[in-house]
């Protein structure tokens, strides 16, 4: 399994908090255990969002990068550990 390679991604763009964390969270139970979820968000407080949630649940965000200006789309690989 290439580890960069998500299984699913989750376009949350447009949606503003906390809609990116509920529907990432819904999302992480539809891929395997150690495979990738692809986040795409749009809302500023989707990192600090994601990442508070990633330390509650357990789950790794293996890659974060930004893309693009107006809107600025977040990008988050996230591994399920559990």
């Amino acid at each position: 399994m290439n580890a960069k390679r998500p299984s699913l991604t989750l376009d949350v763009r447009g949606e503003m908090c906390p809609i990116p964390v509920l529907k990432t969270s819904k999302a992480i139970e539809r891929v395997s255990v150690g495979d990738i979820l692809e986040v795409l968000a749009t809302d500023p407080a989707s990192k600090p969002d994601l990442e508070a949630w990633s330390r509650m649940t357990g789950h790794k965000i293996m890659e974060f990068s930004t893309e693009g200006s107006s809107p600025t789309v977040y990008r988050f690989l996230i591994q399920r550990t559990k």
